[in-house]
């Protein structure tokens, strides 16, 4: 991961001083479970700086309630260009660059969230139920049909985890489901933290001509689907401009896919290696909506953020947070942190907790997928659990390549059998 070079204004030694030398966020990052380290820090220091890569600093927030108290102040910008943001390689490029409306403030993020705000309410994903369990279906008729796993296991992700949410999102959006190998490869790389940077400017060239054509060629026959709406009901009315139709592409295509196939991926997993649990959700399919929570809880899969910057100075649970100064928020550490979530290194598939985990962010910018991650997760992991009942991993644990390097968690590959 490259952050941006900070500029010739460095913020102030914090004020509430700091006698030890700041932890590289590259380590905390590859941490795997249970986040041993963010462990650490919530006891002894719930915010502290952290080194970024290019010799800067931020604050690293590890507190649940800390935490929350960040994200639902609007003091604290999500805006890219604002003095002292902590940009990173995989936040966007150049910090001028065309945004989505996720790295922008009120009012212009309330206005441009409520353009796609309704496509993915509730009552909108429950219909699409259905088609989500149709997919699925077709997946694992394809699963049962194959004989690789005979032949050392068949992997889940490729199977199963990465098409389905692909899928849907591509069918929402409008998108050709063919060119999923080309916005899932550049997405991969964008996500990386591994890569060079020159190799990521290229990558995120690739997706801007790709998103301009598709964006081109929907401006000229708009279809029944997010994109097609866009144009007719805020493009062409002025409300937005091609290139903030392709932003919305950017961000609801890759985010409608990659963080929940890894989600999918790792809950599979732990409901393989947890099969006391699995075999209840079998007898008690109706606790498949508290065992996602759950899961979304204990996995926790974003590693690097989200990202604010504060505008104002901010006292946060004592300690105050200049103005100018990057803040860093460790969702994965508030989902595990005892003072909340009892016991919160163990699963507990039916535990009413569950629901308070801010997996999803929290404040007015939580995730705007969030009902349909959840329909997908439980679609799919309830199919899996009564279709597949003695699915197990093909290789030991040790052996499965895990999302260590990457800015969202999960598996790279999880071959399984049956």
């Amino acid at each position: 991961m490259t952050m941006r070079t900070a500029p010739a204004e460095q913020p102030a030694p914090p004020p509430n001083g700091c006698p030890f030398d700041p932890p590289p966020l590259a380590d905390l990052l590859e941490q795997g479970e249970p986040h041993a380290a963010f462990g650490a820090l919530r006891t002894e220091r719930p915010i502290s700086r952290v080194a970024l890569p290019d010799g800067s600093w931020a604050w690293l927030v590890t507190r649940y309630h800390d935490i929350r108290a960040v994200l639902g102040d609007t003091r604290f910008s999500s805006d890219t260009t604002v003095h002292g943001y902590p940009v990173s390689g995989m936040t966007g490029g150049a910090p001028h660059a065309n945004r989505g409306f996720i790295r922008r403030d009120p009012p212009e993020h309330t206005r441009l969230r409520r353009m796609v705000t309704r496509e993915f309410m509730v009552k909108r994903v429950e219909a699409l139920r259905p088609e989500i369990q149709r997919i699925t279906d077709e997946l694992c008729d394809a699963m049962e049909r194959t004989e690789g796993r005979e032949r050392g296991g068949v992997d889940l992700v490729e199977a199963l985890a990465l098409p389905v949410p692909s899928r849907v999102i591509s069918l929402l959006l409008g998108v050709p489901y063919e060119d999923h190998d080309t916005f899932q490869r550049l997405t991969a790389t964008l996500l990386s933290r591994t890569v060079p940077d020159d190799e990521r400017a290229v990558a995120r060239s690739e997706l801007h001509d790709y998103l301009d054509r598709l964006v081109t060629a929907k401006e000229a026959a708009p279809g029944e689907d997010i994109f097609g709406r866009l144009i007719v009901e805020q493009q062409r009315t002025g409300g937005i401009s091609h290139d903030e139709v392709a932003a919305f592409a950017s961000l609801l295509l890759i985010a409608g896919h990659e963080t929940t196939a890894n989600m999918i991926g790792l809950s599979a997993l732990t409901l393989m290696r947890a099969p006391e649990a699995a075999e209840r959700l079998r007898r008690e399919p109706a606790l498949i909506r508290a065992a996602v929570e759950e899961l979304l809880r204990f996995h926790s899969i974003i590693r690097n953020g989200p990202r604010r910057v504060a505008t104002a100075d901010v006292e946060i649970a004592g300690h105050l947070i200049r103005a100018g100064e990057g803040v860093l928020v460790a969702v994965a550490s508030g989902n595990h942190d005892e003072d909340v979530f009892a016991d919160a290194g163990r699963l507990a598939i039916a535990s009413p907790n569950s629901q308070h985990h801010v997996a999803f962010g929290y404040g007015i910018h939580q995730c705007l997928g969030q009902a349909l991650a959840r329909a997908e997760l439980q679609i799919v992991l309830g199919t899996l659990l009564r279709r597949f009942p003695t699915l197990r991993p093909a290789v030991p644990v040790e052996e499965i390549p895990f999302r260590t390097d990457m800015a969202i968690y999960g598996c790279h590959a999880l071959p399984v059998t049956w």
